[in-house]
C-alpha cells in the first residue's frame, strides 16, 4: 500500500510517499483499518505521534479510524496546516 505524505509528514519520514507492505514477512499485523495504520506508522515514525493532529484521507474523504483500508487505496497523511 502506498502513502502520500505531505508537510511535516514528509519531511519527518524522509519522502513524499511511503510503502507499507500488505502481507507480513515478519510477523508484524499488517493494518486493515486507519487506527491500525496510524499505529503502524506511530510506531515505525515516532516523530509522527508528537503531531498536534494528523488526518487521514482514503480515497480523497477523510477517514475515521474505524474504517477498513486495502492495499489498493490512495491513502494520504494530512497533517495539521497553519497560515494566516
Amino acid at each position: 500500500m502506498t502513502i502520500l505524505l505531505f508537510g511535516v509528514t514528509k519531511d519527518i519520514v524522509g519522502s513524499s510517499t511511503l510503502s507499507v507492505p500488505t502481507t507480513s514477512v515478519t510477523g508484524k499485523k499488517i493494518p486493515n483499518t486507519v487506527r491500525e495504520l496510524r499505529q503502524f506508522l506511530g510506531d515505525a515514525y515516532p516523530e509522527l505521534n508528537k503531531l498536534s493532529s494528523l488526518a487521514v484521507a482514503v480515497n480523497n474523504a477523510y477517514a475515521k479510524d474505524e474504517q477498513i483500508i486495502n492495499s489498493y487505496d490512495e491513502i494520504a497523511l494530512i497533517p495539521p496546516v497553519s497560515g494566516g
